[in-house]
């Protein structure tokens, strides 16, 4: 059976379910968001991922009910939701700190919002026991919220948020109380129940590995304006700026002067005394432009001897090495003082190191690893 690809954004006739058009957010006279546009799809789940204070907690308060806009509009299915009350929204929101009634038990806490909707006792009942199924409580069901793990409370808290069949969910920074461990099993749940009842999530995290876990897409935001909004993957490999590659994951940043030496090829001038590096770009950078040669760790192999058949080679020496189970990360210290950072796969059982501390070294990547940014 082939699955069909999910990726609503790609197609013209699709209209999003959220609308921020040219959005202004004012507190006196400091701007939290600055004439933003995005669109949200329906059945997504999509992350708003920045450093604190910028911007994304108060996306989600304007869409939540919370704060109005200054200027522009939000619209929620092709409707102006500015004038609509919080709680005649079709939205839920999450916090952080879960905020459930400590006195009364798990089921009370799901059916919380159902009671105060008037719905039938029957009604009640089967949309809580529905619930209690999609976050696996139900032997939980009586107990309160002190009586259980600090995850479980979180799988409460989603339950009574996704009681009342929202079209959105707004969940802020809502793994931030757990370790690690539980952090990602919970990640893995959450696009789970998610995909199960095909509301649109919209994530708020500064947690970058969280965000490319869960989400459809992205928007990396700096000071209140979204500088990339693209699918984990292309924001990853293609970003679109310095900040986004420097925020997303591990990066190496070399700056210099771009000459064309082909199609699409250019020759980059980096350093006194050191051969300039081969790169590749589909965006056209003019002579003595100055460019961003973006290159992943990953991408680039170590070796203690010359490589042959390499474009880009040059030698160095081992300053640090960090090595974290998986993988080794390697600083390479080459001659102009600049570090790089190479990574390699333990697929093997480490018996003795091969490469070490102050070693000559050398490094190398293809022309095609690296993305040349303007800015």
């Amino acid at each position: 059976m082939s699955q069909t690809v999910f990726a609503p954004w790609d197609n013209p006739d699709e209209k999003p379910l959220i609308r921020f058009q040219n959005v202004t957010k004012k507190f006196g006279e400091f701007t939290a968001i600055d004439d933003l546009t995005l669109d949200i799809f329906a059945q997504e789940f999509f992350a708003l991922l920045g450093p604190s204070g910028c911007g994304k907690t108060t996306m989600m308060r304007m869409l939540a009910g919370f704060e109005t806009v200054t200027e522009g509009r939000i619209e929620l299915a092709g409707a102006d939701i500015g004038p609509v009350p919080p709680n005649e929204r079709a939205v839920n929101m999450m916090f952080q700190s879960y905020a459930l009634f400590p006195h009364i038990s798990v089921w009370e806490n799901i059916a919380f919002g159902l009671r105060r909707d008037k719905k039938s006792k029957a009604e009640i009942e089967a949309r809580v026991e529905e619930m209690l199924k999609l976050v696996r409580l139900e032997k939980f069901a009586h107990r309160k919220p002190h009586q259980i793990s600090g995850g479980q409370r979180q799988r409460v808290a989603l339950a009574r948020s996704l009681a009342k069949a929202p079209k959105l969910l707004l969940l802020d920074e809502p793994l931030g109380a757990l370790d690690k461990k539980l952090r990602q099993e919970t990640q893995f749940e959450l696009m789970d129940i998610q995909e199960t009842t095909g509301t649109t999530f919209v994530i708020v995290t500064h947690d970058q590995e969280e965000a490319m876990t869960v989400a459809s897409r992205v928007a990396v935001m700096d000071e209140g304006r979204v500088i990339q909004v693209a699918t984990p993957s292309a924001i990853y490999e293609y970003p679109n700026s310095v900040y986004v590659a420097d925020f997303i994951g591990d990066v190496n940043i070399i700056e210099g002067h771009a000459r064309a030496s082909g199609t699409e090829e250019y020759a980059l001038t980096w350093s006194e005394g050191q051969a300039p590096i081969t790169a590749t770009s589909q965006k056209a950078f003019s002579e003595g432009q100055k460019a961003h040669l973006a290159i992943r760790p990953e991408k680039i192999r170590i070796s203690t001897e010359k490589p042959e058949d390499a474009v880009n080679a040059m030698q160095g020496k081992v300053l640090d090495i960090a090595y974290l189970g998986n993988l080794s990360t390697y600083h390479v210290e080459l001659p102009g003082g600049q570090v790089i950072k190479a990574q390699t796969a333990n697929t093997r059982r480490i018996a003795r190191r091969d490469i070490t501390w102050e070693d000559p070294v050398w490094i190398s990547w293809s022309a095609t690893a690296g993305v040349m940014l303007d800015q």
